[in-house]
């Protein structure tokens, strides 16, 4: 992170072992970045796959889209919030997910929390990333 101070992940003994989140991240000073929820929409405004594996890809590229549009990476990411339709669908395709996640975000893991939703805005959208990334301001 080009020497600048970096964010603290934390995860408490005698909690739940973090996989594929943290449990508090103690963050840096910095530029904050609220990034608007995230979905599976392409540029010409559809939603592209109909299943929960491709539309989580889908959201995660366009999370890191976003991100290095504003000049910041995945390790910058502080906090998520991941609303899907199908809780069952994201946990059988959970394997897939984690792979997206890699591809996208590397081994990099902010505190996360999944919310069951009825719908989102777009009926056929099944997921949506809502995030939090703090670019941390370089030593003085």
């Amino acid at each position: 992170m080009d020497g600048a101070v970096s964010h603290r992940f934390v995860n408490p003994d005698g909690l739940l072992p973090g996989r594929g989140f943290s449990h508090a991240a103690v963050v840096a000073e910095g530029r904050l970045i609220e990034i608007a929820g995230q979905t599976a929409h392409g540029p010409d405004g559809s939603v592209r796959g109909t299943t929960m594996a491709v539309q989580a890809e889908v959201a995660l590229t366009n999370l890191a889209t976003v991100l290095r549009s504003v000049d910041a990476e995945p390790e910058h990411l502080v906090a998520m919030q991941i609303f899907v339709t199908d809780v069952a669908a994201y946990r059988d395709a959970i394997d897939d997910i984690g792979a997206a996640w890699q591809r996208h975000l590397g081994k990099h893991f902010p505190t996360v929390s999944l919310f069951g939703v009825a719908e989102l805005f777009d009926p056929d959208a099944m997921i949506e990333i809502v995030a939090r990334a703090v670019v941390p301001a370089p030593p003085a």
